[in-house]
């Protein structure tokens, strides 16, 4: 039974597109019948015509991926993009290196194994960029014999 004519008036009425009017399958007969707008608005107030509903596009995964991202994960060799310092800049890579070594330099400090002039001393020195992590520090103020080894 061809009720395309009822189905393209019936997406006028509904403001929708031809295809997401449903036409109910038991009633085919009746719809085909239908001819004036009146008979289709009767059809759509009788539930025989209706408007199907949107498809949209799940944010279910998008969801999960955003959760991992936010744990930590999904940072491997395979989803990086971009050059050396795209995902850490200079400056946070700096700051990853400078604070471990400036608290440490601090607790020896309070501690009393090192005086404050050496303090002084080496925390200018980590500040010109002369050791690259806390254990650098610690190795030439052993060999330097400020602090004793262990």
């Amino acid at each position: 039974m061809d009720v395309s004519y009822q189905r393209r008036v019936a997406a006028s009425m509904l403001k929708c597109g031809v295809n997401r009017v449903w036409i109910n399958p038991e009633h085919l007969d009746e719809v085909a019948e239908a001819i004036t707008r009146e008979d289709i608005r009767e059809l759509i107030d009788r539930n025989i015509i209706q408007k199907r509903q949107k498809k949209g596009v799940s944010r279910g995964r998008a969801r999960y991926i955003a959760n991992q991202k936010k744990k930590g994960r999904r940072k491997g060799p395979g989803s990086r993009k971009g050059k050396k310092y795209a995902l850490a800049s200079k400056k946070e890579r700096w700051m990853s290196t400078i604070r471990p070594i400036r608290s440490t330099l601090k607790q020896l400090r309070d501690e009393g194994k090192i005086d404050r002039h050496t303090y002084r001393i080496y925390y200018r020195r980590a500040k010109g960029g002369m050791y690259k992590s806390k254990a650098h520090l610690l190795m030439h103020l052993k060999s330097e014999g400020h602090i004793k080894e262990d």
